[in-house]
């Protein structure tokens, strides 16, 4: 055989793995991947899901493509249920709560922790920091790949029946919490009265005075418009936050290709920036223009002072030191740390 011809029957050979390895890839990937989420659009967290799908289904010609399921409807609206779904692989993607997974990841409490986080800059110590490298590897260890972090926001109180400054003005209100047992303990050491239930139940309770109010970024209230369903009074506290995780089945994250593993990380790094800036539009220094837009609907917006901010950090104080034995106190102890550092 000369050198032509078995230049042109190596090349065929080729050829015909490359095809083989194609079919074969092409075979491995799903034809839908679901991504779950809590809301869609438009709110900030559901333009996210979508930003990322978009940019792998377009940066990967469509070998990858996304479908965001909001509501959590793949685990029948209960949010709480999200991340087992997600490691059992009836989920393949999520942007996830840590509040919505800290049921079976205690450390993410850490978050919900009242009054840990005084501003921004906080939250940021605490998810580009060890902090957030540390809980990127205790989820690697449960089944999932993290990927970026993005956030849905300070978690501010509004309700129908009163301006709230001090912990005495929430005796008895009936308040929407996640179902998260220390929301429950730090509501009920301010004296209301919380009720969980998911937020597809929240406004219609709302709506019909089943509860008096609840807490969620101020992006939640404008976008759900929260005024049209009793909620007149808004404090701005900023109790807790909550950073939310860009995360791939693990299984389903290792059937991609390294290259496709790349481009999906870094969609999800992109469209997750681009979300805590969404997050914060409107409510930073110099851009008070979400707070000027729930004031133009006739709602009242309470602003704590000094004095009336460390009043209620003194009346959650035991539920905070019994929470930072349950997460981890070295971990709390970290997160401090990296806070006070800033």
């Amino acid at each position: 055989m000369n050198m032509s011809r078995r230049w042109l029957f190596a090349a065929a050979g080729a050829l015909a793995m490359s095809v083989t390895a194609g079919a074969a890839l092409a075979q491995s990937y799903k034809a839908e991947y679901k991504l779950s989420t809590v809301v869609g659009k438009p709110f900030p967290w559901g333009n996210a899901g979508e930003r990322w799908g978009d940019l792998v289904r377009e940066r990967t010609q469509g070998r990858i493509n996304i479908k965001m399921y909001p509501g959590t409807s793949l685990v029948g609206g209960d949010q709480t249920k999200e991340f087992t779904a997600l490691r059992q692989g009836t989920i393949d993607m999520a942007i996830g709560s840590t509040i919505n997974w800290s049921p079976q990841i205690k450390e993410l409490n850490l978050f919900s922790m009242p009054f840990l986080m005084p501003d921004h800059k906080a939250i940021d110590a605490l998810t580009q920091g060890p902090v957030g490298k540390k809980i990127f590897e205790l989820l690697a260890a449960r089944d999932v790949e993290p990927l970026a972090w993005g956030e849905n926001g300070f978690r501010e109180v509004s309700n129908s029946k009163r301006a709230i400054r001090t912990p005495d003005d929430m005796k008895g209100l009936k308040l929407r919490v996640v179902g998260s047992p220390l929301f429950n303990d730090t509501f009920s050491a301010l004296g209301a009265n919380p009720t969980q239930m998911s937020w597809a139940d929240a406004q219609p309770a709302l709506s019909t005075g089943a509860v008096d109010g609840q807490e969620n970024p101020l992006t939640i209230f404008t976008v759900a418009k929260l005024h049209t369903v009793g909620q007149k009074y808004v404090t701005l506290w900023g109790y807790v936050a909550d950073p939310l995780i860009f995360v791939v089945n693990k299984t389903v994250w290792a059937s991609w290709t390294p290259a496709d593993q790349k481009i999906v990380r870094e969609a999800a790094e992109q469209a997750a920036k681009e979300n805590v800036v969404a997050a914060r539009k409107g409510i930073v220094a110099g851009d008070d223009s979400v707070l000027k837009e729930i004031e133009g609907l006739g709602v009242t917006i309470t602003r704590l002072s000094d004095a009336e901010f460390k009043a209620f950090q003194a009346a959650t104080k035991p539920v905070y030191e019994k929470w930072s034995k349950q997460i981890g106190p070295d971990l709390v102890k970290t997160a401090e740390e990296s806070i006070a550092k800033r």
